[in-house]
């Protein structure tokens, strides 16, 4: 049986090799239980490093321009990338 763990980062930039700004770590296996806030530090130091590690990039935000007047809204964060790693179980 096969279980999936998802990695969700949000870079500084479009760019894969950008740096990490914040992250979510969701494990399908169940074999740990990690929680916002649980952790000071990134998994990663960017997204390339991830993909370097096995993960596998499979969505990444559309860039869209800002409306004008919102270039420099900070009330989100739009550059997010969802990786995944499977993970074969015994059943």
């Amino acid at each position: 049986m096969t279980r999936q763990k998802v990695l969700v980062l949000y870079l500084a930039n479009s760019a894969l090799d950008s740096p990490v700004v914040a992250w979510a770590v969701y494990d399908g296996t169940g074999q740990t239980r990690p929680m916002a806030g649980d952790n000071d530090e990134a998994p990663y130091r960017t997204g390339a490093d991830a993909l370097r590690d096995g993960w596998r990039l499979f969505q990444a935000s559309q860039i869209l321009p800002h409306p004008r007047g919102e270039e420099f809204d900070l009330a989100y964060l739009k550059y997010e990338f969802f990786f995944e790693q499977l993970v074969e179980m015994a059943s």
